[in-house]
């Protein structure tokens, strides 16, 4: 009996963190898209280093670890439960749409997850002067970490229905 309380208790606190770490990923996501992109155009010439010299790294690492903890205490949840490995096939041979809705959510949550560390991040740090870019090569990358962004904050839409339609028996 100690051992399935145990059990329940570590399936919890990983999914607690789990609910953490996306609000924190999920949450500095849309804060760039609708917040701070639209909003530096606005700012005064003046006052946009402080943001790309002290506010833009901060946000960047918590959003890229947020996404990072996500995805490892998704996992880990996943395989406590005992529907990784189904979840990863979408639930075939299952026949269970919370499986296939949980499914689709992890796979779209993993596409957003190589996005922030493999695309984003590496032209954020061009951006940023972390890793020496011309000016051209800066202008560029900000397009593509801003569309890849832009990407995300899209495809947080279905995951996060997914995610809690799966969790919550809607289908």
């Amino acid at each position: 009996m100690a051992e399935i309380i145990t059990y329940a208790w570590w399936i919890f606190a990983f999914r607690w963190f789990h609910v953490l770490s996306a609000i924190m990923w999920i949450g500095l996501l849309w804060y760039f898209n609708f917040v701070q992109t639209p909003t530096m155009p606005k700012i005064p010439a003046e006052l946009k280093p402080g943001v790309g010299k002290f506010i833009l790294p901060e946000a960047l690492f918590w959003f890229r670890w947020g996404a990072m903890a996500t995805i490892v205490t998704g996992l880990i949840l996943a395989g406590m439960n005992g529907y990784l490995a189904d979840a990863v096939k979408l639930g075939i041979d299952e026949h269970s749409p919370n499986i296939t809705a949980i499914g689709f959510g992890m796979w779209l949550g993993t596409i957003m997850w190589f996005n922030v560390w493999f695309i984003i991040w590496p032209n954020q740090k061009k951006v940023l002067g972390i890793t020496p870019a011309g000016d051209d090569e800066k202008k560029a990358a900000a397009r593509i970490a801003g569309l890849t962004s832009r990407t995300n904050t899209l495809l947080s839409i279905p995951m996060l229905y997914c995610m809690l339609s799966a969790s919550h028996g809607v289908f």
